[in-house]
């Protein structure tokens, strides 16, 4: 996995990424045997006021603007016109400045209440055995199916430059990341010789991302020179656009996954490290972005570049300096000039070809999955071994969109579909998108999950876990506002736990 997938900083992985947002579908959360999956154990509907929370308090989209009377309306503005059967489209957003998290939430860390320690690794929570009178928790649900005492989370033991301590607590909440969560309940083994939780060897089973790549292109019928909506636009405030998914009907009656293409333009200078450098370094500099962009309130832009949108690449996401940015800049100067005569100027380019930008639900497979390495970190604990790969309905998921994506861009007289996905060996859908899901699922049955609805620990009484790690199954949809709205789910259960000298 990409080394910036996984940031040792405060605000995490958010001072790389690109912002991208969608709320996860109906479908992810429903029981899919085909698919191996019980669904979650809420329902969508309970999370959608916390969708709403979080595009309050932290910048995400309101749910309003995926719709009609959203980023939606801008369908009516492009040449593309069609009339889907079998496919519907889902908007993608990210906001034109992207949320940094570790900046942003600067009034949580510093309030008078919160200590905020940088310069610390947990390196395994430690427990004691239960009271043997302390058979059920607090707030009234049976602790173990067998109505036995659960242990408790007593200590996280912490390593720190200067040495090592214990911070102890009536409540834990574990949010290390999709990968690190896992790899922490592997190596606490006070309660369990097989982790924290691992009664029943779930933690680390389940593990999915969200594996993208190109692959097919589309030979447009006549030049296209404005398709907003589908190849994305800068508008009131956002970077979005809309991809294509089989409808949820077809998915259940064909036994496939949520997974979704878009369309990307391919323009002259489409790859160019230059062009690309040259957006990275606009991006990066807020002033001069925001003066560009408070010029252009109340326009329609359209993207010139796919690297404009959220969606970023390895050069945009890792870290890096603006002496080799504007190297490439200098190097690539033709390309970077054609590209800067078309984002400023009036003249719009004529688009002919068009290439599949495809992103994969992964199933919930238990041949996925996080367990520990016979490495060992700096502390002197073991590291994390990821294995995830697509399985046979992962891919014959994305097949048969690409069937019915050819066939439904010929009936609209679109274009025809270049590619065959089917006989395309090894699988082109490879690259990793960071986005660490499934390791420690929720779910009601203890035997098959890691937490319960609540997101508290089967095996322990007094420890949550939050992040993307809880998701039983992926969808398509990028997860950080769907992790924000657990998150902020979770703080209200455990404000009204807490708060009545409950289950801690």
């Amino acid at each position: 996995m990409k080394e910036w997938s996984r940031e040792r900083v405060l605000g995490g992985a958010s001072t790389t990424w690109a912002g991208l947002s969608s709320p996860l579908d109906p479908i992810d959360f429903e029981a899919r045997a085909f698919a191996g999956s019980d669904g979650w154990p809420i329902a969508r509907d309970e999370l959608l006021p916390f969708y709403a929370e979080a595009a309050r308090n932290h910048r995400f989209p309101a749910l309003a603007d995926f719709g009609p009377a959203g980023f939606a309306k801008l369908r009516a503005k492009g040449e593309l016109q069609p009339t889907w059967s079998k496919l519907e489209e889902k908007v993608f957003l990210a906001r034109s400045e992207p949320q940094d998290f570790g900046r942003e939430c600067a009034a949580a860390w510093n309030a008078p209440e919160v200590d905020l320690f940088l310069d610390a690794t947990v390196v395994e929570l430690e427990t004691r055995a239960p009271e043997a009178a302390d058979t059920r928790r607090k707030d009234g649900a049976q602790e173990r199916a067998s109505g036995g005492a659960l242990p408790r989370v007593c200590a996280a033991r912490v390593r720190t430059s200067r040495g090592e301590l214990r911070v102890r607590a009536r409540a834990f909440v574990l949010a290390t990341g999709g990968v690190e969560n896992a790899r922490l309940l592997l190596v606490s083994r006070d309660a369990c010789p097989a982790g924290l939780g691992n009664e029943h060897g779930r933690v680390g089973l389940g593990f999915m991302n969200h594996p993208k790549n190109y692959f097919g292109i589309v030979e447009l019928t006549r030049p296209v020179m404005s398709a907003p909506y589908f190849f994305g636009s800068l508008h009131a405030g956002f970077a979005g656009y809309a991809g294509l998914r089989l409808k949820e009907d077809v998915q259940r009656e064909l036994g496939l996954l949520n997974s979704y293409a878009r369309f990307e333009p391919l323009f002259p200078w489409s790859d160019d490290e230059g062009v690309e450098s040259l957006v990275t370094l606009v991006k990066r500099s807020r002033g001069a972005f925001a003066r560009w962009k408070k010029g252009k309130e109340g326009e329609v832009v359209e993207l010139r570049d796919w690297s404009e949108t959220g969606d970023d690449s390895e050069l945009q996401s890792r870290r890096g300096g603006t002496v080799g940015l504007l190297a490439n800049v200098a190097l690539h100067a033709p390309s970077v000039a054609q590209y800067a005569w078309f984002r400023v100027g009036k003249r719009r380019p004529r688009v002919k070809r068009v290439r599949v930008r495809n992103f994969v639900e992964m199933q919930p497979s238990s041949a996925n999955r996080v367990t520990l390495s016979d490495r060992v970190d700096a502390h002197g604990v073991p590291l994390a071994r990821v294995a995830h790969a697509c399985t046979e309905l992962d891919r014959r998921s994305l097949v048969e969109l690409h069937r019915v994506l050819r066939a439904e861009l010929e009936a609209n007289g679109i274009g025809r579909l270049e590619g065959d996905l089917a006989g395309a060996e090894p699988w082109p859908i490879d690259q990793d998108a960071s986005h660490h899901l499934g390791a420690t699922r929720m779910g009601r049955d203890p035997r098959a999950s890691v937490v319960d609805a609540d997101l508290r620990l089967h095996g322990a009484a007094n420890l949550w876990i939050a992040g993307g790690s809880v998701f039983p199954t992926a969808g398509c949809a990028n997860p950080t506002w769907t992790i924000a709205a657990l998150s902020l789910r979770l703080a209200r259960h455990l404000a009204g736990v807490l708060g009545r000298g409950g289950a801690a």
